[in-house]
């Protein structure tokens, strides 16, 4: 029996993310979607002195038509030194700032054309510092045709998984029957967010911040916390 996570590529995602991934055997990376706007898939959240702010990739245009493979950055503008400093700044004095710090500097460091390849390279290379070794597939090497729940089904066809475990959000719009008519179980993630030590602690927790957050502030005892919520 195999398990399986489909989703979107985010920018930097938050710890749920993380935890779907954690769980499945495969997790396949939806980058053949069209980009939404206003989403996560260009920015994400991380904790300051006066709660949180945006740290925003710029993209090129507003086409809804394009899919997320498509989309270029906007390298007009200096984003990556406005990211890494905004890390720096908020997140140096964290205890496992230093054993990450030079990871994300070279990162920012490199000229990112395309916002898909940007995304799943941070998210292949988190995977790898919370210790989850799930395989990584792109949607966009897989020749699965379909739309909506009928493509999410064909991508459990094709790698042979009897288990879907989806985000909490897919009751609202997956037609289950054609899961059930193909004898693959739908399991829908339940994931209660866990507390931990976070900086500016005057500010109280926040929830459903940047995945990076957690590294600075736990390092390598992120994914117990995560697992153990």
């Amino acid at each position: 029996m195999k398990t399986i996570s489909i989703h979107q590529p985010e920018y930097l995602p938050w710890i749920g993310f993380f935890d779907r991934i954690a769980k499945s055997d495969i997790f396949v990376i939806l980058d053949d979607v069209g980009y939404q706007k206003n989403g996560f898939m260009n920015r994400n959240k991380i904790k300051n002195p006066q709660g949180w702010q945006w740290i925003t990739v710029p993209v090129q245009g507003r086409s809804p038509n394009k899919k997320v493979n498509e989309v270029l950055i906007n390298n007009a503008t200096n984003w990556a030194d406005v990211h890494m400093r905004a890390i720096y700044l908020n997140y140096c004095k964290a205890p496992y700032y230093k054993n990450y710090s030079t990871f994300f500097e070279e990162t920012f460091k490199k000229k990112w054309d395309n916002l898909g390849d940007l995304d799943i390279y941070l998210i292949e290379n988190v995977l790898k510092f919370l210790g989850i070794k799930t395989k990584v597939e792109r949607s966009s090497n897989v020749a699965v045709e379909g739309e909506n729940t009928e493509r999410l089904v064909n991508i459990c066809k094709h790698f042979k998984t009897t288990t879907y475990l989806s985000g909490p959000g897919g009751k609202n719009y997956m037609d289950l029957e054609k899961f059930r008519e193909e004898n693959i179980k739908v399991v829908f993630q339940e994931f209660n967010h866990p507390e931990y030590a976070q900086m500016f602690k005057d500010r109280g927790f926040i929830a459903c911040l940047s995945i990076i957050d957690l590294l600075f502030n736990c390092g390598p005892n992120s994914l117990k916390i995560i697992s153990e919520k």
